[in-house]
């Protein structure tokens, strides 16, 4: 087998002739949404990135704003 020789042009057709979208695109589809749920679910369950239940803290004020002239 040549493997410099491969012609995607050419020879990728024949995947689409097993696979055929119209019948498995949705099915892959929920599968893969599926296994994100999982790993998003499991990254949390680690503490892993943003919490929207905690209450945030409000920030300090890093500059004064300066008072109003009066005129």
């Amino acid at each position: 087998m040549n493997v410099f020789d491969y012609k995607p042009l050419e020879q990728d057709y024949r995947f689409w002739l097993v696979v055929n979208p119209a019948t498995w695109l949705i099915p892959i589809l929920i599968a893969v949404l599926g296994i994100a749920l999982a790993v998003h679910a499991y990254a949390w369950s680690l503490g892993i990135g943003f919490d929207p239940l905690e209450t945030a803290e409000v920030a300090p004020v890093a500059v004064e704003v300066a008072p109003a002239v009066a005129e």
